[in-house]
């Protein structure tokens, strides 16, 4: 089993400020093949992510303009994290449960990286699959 520092370890986050335009973003996303940007204050600090997922929902599916939407109005507000010595399953659950597919790495408020349903294969999704089989039996 892999702690999420394992995940992350040496991985440089898209990290933009929340008045960048979504066309920005989706443009670095492309750029870095990368699925979220993390939104930062002017000190660095979390403050949003920005997803694929939002880039279709809540600007293209709204009718809003990328070229003018900036990231602070569509991005998900104070996101849930993790810090990095929680395991790959720990992970896992809290996006199953949550309903979404990336989570920010921070320890004492810096941003570490960004571990995503896709980074974790192997043994943590077998296991992840195994639980919710039994729960669902358990029902």
């Amino acid at each position: 089993m892999r702690r999420l520092s394992d995940i992350v370890y040496n991985q440089h986050p898209l990290m933009l400020p929340s008045d960048t335009t979504v066309k920005h973003a989706c443009e670095r996303m492309r750029e870095r093949g990368v699925g979220s940007v993390l939104v930062t204050d002017d000190d660095g600090r979390l403050i949003g992510i920005f997803t694929g997922r939002d880039a279709v929902c809540r600007v293209l599916a709204n009718g809003h303009g990328a070229e003018k939407t900036k990231l602070g109005t569509v991005m998900t507000p104070s996101p849930v994290t993790m810090p990095p010595d929680k395991m790959a399953i720990d992970a896992l659950r809290l996006m199953w449960d949550g309903g979404f597919r990336h989570v920010p790495v921070a320890k004492g408020g810096k941003i570490l990286g960004v571990v995503t349903r896709g980074a974790i294969k192997g043994c943590e999704q077998d296991r992840l699959d195994e639980e919710r089989e039994l729960w669902e039996h358990m029902r």
